[in-house]
């Protein structure tokens, strides 16, 4: 097996492929030292899912390890309903459905899949409005599903060195900033 892409990489990599050097650089490090307050925040409202808290219901798997051998990827769901399917990514806070977002729950998807999980749909959820946001199964979208295999592609063959940010922006929320030599501020 190659070293595995984590799932949450599909998503920070399309924010700024440094933020993922910088994350393991800071690897399991005091995060209140380095994290700004929303992605604190974000944390601490993942925490049911990620102790295993979420629910008692035998038809609710939570923060299971997921692996896709095809894509090689690797990470945690957060919530899976076998009563009926349902695949859903919590987030703290939802203003945009970014692709990312809906990587990872491909991500998490094809890994299930493989697995043997009959995963049947998709959703986001806000947990700061009690939002759900249907997604599509990648069946069911192939042009969002080939930008998916895509990512994956890039991000194996990404080379920090040389990389310079175009986005001025991402560079304004990124925590990592300060360290960073690819900033444009």
């Amino acid at each position: 097996m190659e070293n595995p892409i984590l799932l949450t990489w599909l998503n920070d990599f399309i924010f700024c492929p440094a933020s993922i050097y910088f994350h393991n650089l800071y690897g399991d490090s005091d995060r209140i030292s380095f994290q700004e307050r929303s992605q604190i925040n974000g944390t601490a409202a993942h925490s049911a899912i990620d102790t295993g808290n979420y629910s008692t219901r035998k038809n609710i798997i939570c923060s299971m390890m997921v692996y896709s051998q095809k894509y090689g990827l690797l990470g945690k769901i957060d919530i899976f309903d076998t009563s009926n399917g349902k695949l859903v990514e919590r987030k703290k806070h939802i203003q945009t459905i970014y692709d990312g977002y809906v990587f990872q729950l491909y991500g998490q998807c094809v890994a299930m899949r493989e697995m043997g999980y009959d995963v049947k749909s998709l959703a986001i959820y806000s947990l700061d409005d009690n939002k759900s946001y249907p997604v599509l199964l990648p069946e069911n979208d192939p042009d969002m599903f080939e930008k998916f295999k895509n990512l994956i592609t890039d991000i194996k063959k990404f080379n920090l060195i040389g990389f310079k940010q175009t986005n001025d922006k991402k560079c304004r929320r990124c925590i990592y900033e300060p360290l960073c030599d690819s900033s444009l501020l």
